[in-house]
């Protein structure tokens, strides 16, 4: 499945060493020409040598080791590559890479290859967590680095968490679906809302939600990956990286993602409505800021715009409509109200009170309903994978609509 394909396999100094072992046995028992790099670091938990037969081939360590006077080593094999997997990437890799540093082989040959990478990290559950690994985590995403997330249970250091390498045959598995992307979505446009929508109060305070965004940027990066030209129309609060090839539009109340949606909904193949929008907003924003007062604060709330629903009533005959239903309770019968009375083509509904589905999580358990009922339940996974299954079914229904449309 993998025949052809060069594959550089960067190791680093983790405890999740000895998996990166299965993992270079794995692809090249499905075809691939695996080249090994391993860091000082990892030559503290594993030896060249078992790389060396895995692979049979040299197992590169030394930036200035060169066995071959016609070219320079981690320039050669930056431009052999088809595909660069650090597997497993420790936090100090992840801050050098962030940095752009070449001070070893690994990172010299990332900073020369123009091929894709992909990043798995290890590490412990704190060391996870730790606000400059998020962030250093986010501007390698921001620059398109692919990333396989880590798993969560027991950990070498004896806590439980999120920090595990993910397994070979995972790690496989996406390497696998890269080189076979569906580009599918060439030459569509889409437009997909994210986060929360902001009403002011004065020009101190305002009513928000909970909603990070991270579902409909999750979208976002699955249809540009798969070809669309798309328009994110986003919250500002969200404080997400903008997803590689996305215009993104940032707007603050819902009565601006209602300008913005409009504006761009004249031509889009598709809309998805993955935002959560404000349903009420303050009936008088106050010129200056409210002071404190005894006795109980009253404030009037008046409707926002209904986005959807004006979508719905617009939609253009071959446009499919998506929209999103969070929910806490009687989640089917409020999804398939909202489907039917805002003319949905399909609903994305989750119950967000759900462990592993609600607000700021990285997976979701989403279900999707049309006019019909119940399409399919997802089971929990990370909110890219529920992106393109959303995708999926997008796709379906537009394919559908076309070939209904009546030959000129």
């Amino acid at each position: 499945m993998l025949q052809g394909k060069t594959i550089v396999l960067g190791v680093t100094g983790g405890i999740a060493a000895y998996k990166a072992a299965a993992l270079c046995s794995a692809l090249v028992q499905r075809g691939a020409d695996v080249r090994v790099i391993l860091s000082s670091s990892a030559l503290q938990f594993i030896q060249p040598l078992t790389f060396q037969a895995l692979s049979r081939n040299h197992v590169m360590i030394d930036t200035f080791e060169e066995k071959d006077p016609t070219v320079i080593s981690h320039i050669d094999l930056a431009d052999q590559a088809d595909l660069i997997v650090v597997a497993p990437a420790t936090a100090n890799f992840l801050g050098k890479a962030a940095l752009g540093l070449g001070d070893d082989m690994l990172s010299t040959t990332l900073l020369a290859t123009r091929a894709p990478v992909m990043v798995c990290p290890a590490m412990n559950v704190h060391m996870y967590q730790h606000p400059a690994v998020q962030h250093n985590m986010e501007l390698l995403r921001a620059r398109g680095v692919q990333f396989v997330e880590p798993g969560e249970g027991f950990l070498a250091c004896g806590y439980v968490g999120k920090g595990r390498m993910a397994e070979p045959e995972e790690i496989v598995d996406t390497i696998i679906k890269h080189f076979t992307l569906k580009q599918d979505l060439v030459g569509k446009k889409l437009v997909i809302t994210a986060g929360a929508t902001r009403e002011a109060v004065d020009p101190v305070r305002f009513f928000t939600n909970r909603s990070t965004g991270k579902m409909g940027y999750a979208l976002a990066e699955a249809a540009s990956r798969r070809g669309a030209k798309v328009i994110l129309v986003s919250g500002k609060s969200t404080s997400l990286p903008i997803p590689p090839g996305v215009e993104w539009m940032p707007i603050e109340s819902a009565d601006d993602m209602y300008q913005a949606v409009v504006s761009q909904a004249h031509d889009a193949d598709m809309i998805i409505k993955a935002a959560a929008v404000a349903d009420y907003r303050p009936a008088v924003v106050h010129e200056h800021k409210l002071k404190k007062k005894e006795g109980n604060l009253v404030i009037e709330f008046e409707r926002t715009t209904d986005i959807l629903r004006y979508l719905g009533e617009h939609k253009l005959p071959t446009q499919v409509l998506v929209g999103f239903a969070a929910e806490t309770e009687n989640l089917e019968e409020n999804a398939m109200r909202k489907v039917i009375s805002k003319n949905l083509d399909f609903i994305v509904a989750n119950n967000v009170a759900l462990e592993g589905a609600g607000f700021g999580t990285d997976t979701n358990i989403v279900s999707l309903y049309d006019k019909n009922g119940l399409i399919k339940t997802l089971p929990q996974l990370a909110k890219r994978e529920v992106a393109d299954c959303i995708l999926d079914e997008a796709i379906l229904r537009s394919e559908e609509k076309v070939q209904c449309m009546p030959k000129l």
